[in-house]
This record gives C-alpha cells, structure tokens and sequence, in this order.
C-alpha cells in the first residue's frame, strides 16, 4: 500500500510529462504468430525533470521480468494496465531496461490467410499501442522509438522509420527500423505480410515505397495511380517539406478502418487495392492524400487533447480535397463541399456536440473542421493562409498544439475576426447554410446544382424543360445525379424522356444514379436498362444484375449466362450476387449443391470480412442457410472487425426468432470454439 500512496501523492495534480521527459525507446521484438504473442527487451532513456517517487508505463496485461533502473534491479508494480516503477528519482538521466510478454486483446492482429500465412499489423489510434508495446497512451509524451523486430524469412516486416539493417539468422531475419524525431505512441506500428514493394523518388528526393501483396501486383497502377503525385502536391501546397525520412503505403486484410497515418508507414484496408474498373468505385486517391496530410497535421503536431481533435481530422480533410482538387478539378473540389455541407447541414438537427468538444462526431471533427479550414482560407486569402500554416508548423514541429497556437499564427498574417469565426464554426452547433453557399457559388456547376435544389417542391411539367436542358448540357455530372434523385418518385410516363438523356451521357456516375433509382422496370426500358450491364463499374453491373434479375424472370437464364464469370471487387460482390441468383433460379444449374458450397466458403474464415459478409448476407437473404452457414455466422461474432462482428450479432438475433433455426443453432453450440460458444451462449439468452 505504501508505494501506491506514494504514486497518488506525486501525479494527483500533474501529468507525467511535468516531472518525466521520456527521450527515446529501443524495442527488440519476437513475434509468435502461433500463440499470437509479442515478447521482447525495451530500454527507455529519460529525464526526471522534477524529484519524484514513481514513473509510470502505459502496458496492459503485461508480463515484466528484470525491470532496472540504470542497470540495478527496479522495484516495481505491474497493475495490469501500468507498469509503475517505484524509486526515489532525482533531476537528471536515467534508463529503464525490462523483457515483457503479452498476449494483446487489440491493437496488434494476427490474421490468418490461405496457405497458412499470416498478416500482423496494428492500429494504435487513440490510446491503443500499450497493448502490445509498453508506450504512452498521452499524446503530449512524444519520444524517439527504434524498433528490431525477428521473423520468419520470406516475409517483409515494415516498422516507423529508415530500415537500418536486416540480419538473416537461421530461418528468421531480424529487422532494425530507426526513427531521428519524436512522435506519440499511438504512431508506433508493425506490418507483416508477403508483400511485393516498388519504390520511388518524391522531386525533393524522399523515398517513396508502395507495397502490395504478391498476387495484387497487377493492381499496382490503379491503387497507387496518383500517389506519388499527391505527395508532390502536398509538399508544396503545405509549403514545409515531408518532415520524416521515407514514406511508405501498405494495405493490410481487414483493417479496422479506411487507412491510418502511423509515422512514416501509412496502413490502409485492402479495399482500396483495385483494378481499373474498380478505380471507378473505389479510388484510393482521397484517403491516400488524408493519411499523407497526417503527417504534418497529426504526426509533425499532434492536437494536445480530443477538444482540439479537428486540428488533425479537419486539417487531413481539407488538405485531402485539395489534393483532389489537383487532380481531377474544381467541380469535384466544389461538388464534395457541398455534399458535406448537406450531411452537416441535416446533422445539426440532432447533433449537439460542436467541434471543439472531445465527444463530437467523425463527421464533426473532419467534415466541420475542414469546411471551417475552407472559410478560414477563403477569407483571408491564399497567401496569408500559406504563410500562417507554414510558421505554425516550423514553430511547434514535433509538439503537441490547441486551437489557440494555430489562431495565434493567423494573427500574424491578418485580422480577420476570429473570435467570430470561432463562435460561428468551432463553437456552434449550427451549420451557417448562407455562407456556405456563397462561398460554393463561386463554382458555375454548384450555382446549377442549387438551382436544381430549389425545384424539389415544384410541379414535374413547369420544372421538366430546365431539367432536360440541365441533362444535356456539359454541366458537371454531381448536378445530373442530383436530377436523377429528385425525379425518382416521378411516374415513369412522365419521366422516360429525362431517363433516356441520362442513359445517353454516356457518364458511369449518372448511369450508376439511374440504376439504382429503380426497383421496378417496366419493359418497355428493358432494353435500354439492360445496357448498365456493360458499364465499366463493378457496383453499377451489381445493381443491374439484381434488378433486371428480379424484375424479368423469363430473362434470368440470359442474365445469369452473361454474368457467370464476373468476379468484381476484391470481395467478390458480382461473384457472391451471382451464385445466390443462380441457386434462387429453378433448373437453371445442374450441379446446385456445388454452387451452395462455393457461396458458404466465400462466407467462412478463408476470406477477408467483407467478402464474408456478402456471402452472409446473400445467404440469409435468399434462404440458402445450413449448418456451415450458421457456424462462419457464429464465427464471425468474435471477429476483431467491430462492424462485422455486430452483423454476426444482429443477424443471429434476427434467425433466432425462427424456432427452427434457434433449434439449429442449439444443435451447432457443442462443436464451436469456446469464444464462439461464450457469444452464441450470450444470444441464445437474450
């Protein structure tokens, strides 16, 4: 009890980072893929700035042995979520060296794939990364990590930093990452994989290495089309050059989320990895450019608390748009503003929380805080907004940062009224509709595009000759989606005309808005519907397919011939849609039992979560449901993926209110593994 005392007494009133500078941290990691494990040796240098009793870790559920200070055995506390060394520390140097072992709960993934490989990776945003490395889970304690990590050869294994060396030992290599400047821990990450890498040179000669898995290598041009020269543009657009030494891309199976910014090496989901076609749908190029932006908004300055958040998530968003502003124009820059500005627009309805709060939403802290940004750079010019981001980011470079030091540079550059702007964008929960839209009316195609707007309510006849006029112009496809939209529940007598002009445009994404705008065709569009078949665009020949399916049975067999070798994206949409198609049309395959089988292995543990959740949902859709569907659904409620395993969960409730299927499910419990059992358990209870 008496050191515990001691522990309250000295931090009660003061973070760590007041009496403790931690400078650098030297990990020599093994990983066990087996008994997904990490264990290692670590040694930290510090500082004690203050006389103090504890100094303390961020390590949950860890394992310590030979914990030492300066080389002499330390007392210690290992609380399970802290390892806390006890001593009577005085100003000056010290090293804290000790082995750990865990078993991680999250933040670092072993995820199995075919041919018993294997992929690890991490993601430790938020306060995550002392899971599977003692680290910090406070931002404001920013130090110097160099990593060595051992495993298996014929893997690459990716860490922060330049790779200093590789040692072949036996069958394992050890890799030596290095970093020269201090980030937070939540930036520490791990990628393991077979991975092919090409590599290139930014124009200010930073080395550029963009990785795939060994069978993707043909979807190299397509998922990395723009990032080199994203990166280019950001450089001068920011005006402060990449503050790291390389910069890497990996895409990893089942990422949690859409990419995440760690220090020199950007993880992203597999889903962005394409070909041509599925460029159409799934472009990398806007989180490529976010998670880049990362790296001076987030990585070089990080946001002090979750209050000042939308100094990293807005920043990203804007500088992201930016870049796509580069690359495919001002009407793109325009129409994805004014589309945020329409989801923030009906969010302050019901949203609450304003942008400068810790508990606002996603769409707060990026969407908000880049339309802030925009109406910050707007108004005071381009100029004076480059020369303020630009001595914000020299004068707290590799610092923590609030809302206030970056209004504190804008002061310099101008005068505009900030305690306003404040009020009106960061404090408000408000949406200020007027100024958006003049702002968006600079742009010809978002003057169209509100004209379209304001005829919601009016009458189809007095508003159909400007809507035709509208289809048939070169006006940017954004405002001709939106026509398609508003005259959906139009009858179609009334309508034929525009939807022939929008089939004729010949554009994917107004083609795409019309197909998805019908759930029933009459036959007379039959002909014309059935041209979307042939689009270039995996989603749109989705959305056909099932339609033209579902409306014309007679014409199903025709369907079902054309479409029998689509594959579509990575997780097999066409694929998946097709076989449960097939199987729901009578006498249509000979051999039924063998496509059932190809559709619930798509549902099982060989595939990635979005591929098993399409085949999940066809499945229980389409009533093709037997024991080996309901074991991958149970399955998929202990996925690590919280999306996917909420599907599993809600799904399985659903079933359950069938007594037959609740009986199959009872009959399945003895042959689960006991995590699967334990949730099953949990349902069958509700």
């Amino acid at each position: 009890m008496k050191y515990v005392f001691l522990f309250i007494t000295s931090f009660v009133f003061a973070q760590q980072t007041h009496f403790v500078d931690f400078k650098s941290v030297s990990g020599q990691l093994v990983l066990d893929a087996k008994e997904k494990m990490v264990s290692g040796s670590v040694v930290y240098d510090f500082n004690v700035l203050q006389p103090t009793d504890t100094v303390k870790i961020d390590a949950k559920n860890m394992e310590f042995t030979q914990v030492k200070i300066d080389g002499k055995e330390a007392v210690f506390l290992n609380t399970g979520k802290e390892l806390k060394i006890i001593s009577n520390f005085q100003k000056g140097k010290n090293q804290l060296s000790f082995d750990y072992s865990v078993k991680p709960k999250q933040a670092l993934y072993f995820v199995a794939i075919e041919n018993a490989e294997v992929q690890i990776w991490t993601q430790g945003q938020g306060r995550y990364t002392s899971n599977w490395f003692p680290s910090f889970d406070d931002v404001n304690e920013k130090l110097i990590f160099n990593l060595q990590i051992s495993y298996d050869k014929g893997y690459e294994v990716v860490s922060n930093g330049i790779l200093k060396n590789k040692i072949e030992n036996n069958n394992q290599i050890n890799w030596q990452y290095q970093m020269e400047r201090p980030m937070s821990s939540y930036l520490l990450m791990l990628a393991v994989g077979k991975f092919d890498k090409k590599e290139f040179s930014s124009k200010t000669k930073i080395p550029l290495e963009y990785y795939l898995e060994n069978k993707d290598k043909d979807s190299f041009e397509p998922t990395y089309r723009y990032s080199k020269r994203i990166f280019d543009f950001l450089e001068k657009e920011i005006g402060v050059k990449y503050p790291w030494k390389i910069y890497r891309e990996i895409p990893v199976r089942d990422f949690l989320y859409g990419g995440m910014e760690n220090t020199t090496s950007t993880l992203f989901t597999t889903r962005y990895v394409v070909d041509s076609i599925g460029f159409t749908d799934r472009k990398y190029t806007n989180v490529d450019a976010h998670e880049l932006a990362h790296h001076w908004f987030g990585d070089l300055i990080t946001a002090e608390s979750s209050t000042h958040h939308w100094l990293q998530e807005g920043f990203a968003t804007y500088y992201a748009l930016l870049a796509e502003r580069d690359i495919f124009g001002e009407d793109y820059f325009y129409s994805r503003l004014y589309d945020t500005a329409q989801q923030l627009k009906f969010a302050s309805r019901t949203d609450v929380i304003p942008v400068l709060n810790a508990k606002a939403s996603s769409l707060t802290f990026y969407e908000k805080g880049a339309w802030a940004l925009f109406v910050l750079h707007e108004s005071i010019g381009d100029k004076a907004f480059k020369k303020a981001i630009k001595s914000y980011l020299k004068k707290y470079a590799y610092q923590t940062v609030n809302t206030q030091n970056f209004f504190d540079e804008i002061k310099k550059v101008s005068n505009f009224d900030l305690e306003k702007f404040q009020k009106t964008w960061l404090e408000s929960v408000a949406f200020d509709t007027p100024t958006a839209n003049a702002l968006l009316s600079k742009n010809k195609a978002i003057q169209i595009r509100l004209e379209v707007d304001k005829l919601k309510k009016v009458p189809f006849e007095e508003k159909k000759d400007f809507l035709i006029k509208t289809l048939n112009s070169d006006v940017y496809h954004s405002v001709k989606e939106a026509i398609i939209d508003q005259i959906q529940n139009e009858k179609y007598d009334l309508k034929k005309d525009l939807l022939l002009i929008a089939l004729q445009t010949d554009n994917v994404q107004v083609r795409q808005a019309l197909a998805d705008s019908f759930s029933e065709i009459p036959e007379d569009f039959r002909v014309n519907y059935e041209t979307l078949l042939d689009d270039k665009s995996y989603q749109t020949q989705e959305i056909a397919l099932f339609y033209l399916w579902k409306n014309f049975p007679d014409h199903r067999t025709a369907y079902l011939n054309k479409s029998k070798n689509w594959i579509g994206f990575k997780d097999y949409n066409l694929r998946t849609l097709w076989l449960s198609l097939a199987l729901s049309t009578p006498n249509y395959s000979e051999d039924p039992q063998a496509l059932i089988s190809e559709l619930v292995a798509f549902s099982s543990t060989k595939y990635e979560a979005t591929t098993r959740q399409n085949a999940l949902e066809k499945l229980i859709a389409f009533k093709l449901i037997n024991d080996s569907v309901l074991i991958n659904l149970v399955n998929a409620t202990t996925h690590h993926m919280w999306q996917f395993s909420k599907y599993g969960r809600d799904s399985i409730r659903i079933l359950l209110k069938n007594s037959e299927i609740r009986v199959s499910f009872e009959r399945i419990l003895p042959n689960l593994t006991p995590d699967e059992q334990f949730q099953l358990k949990r349902l069958l209870a509700e």
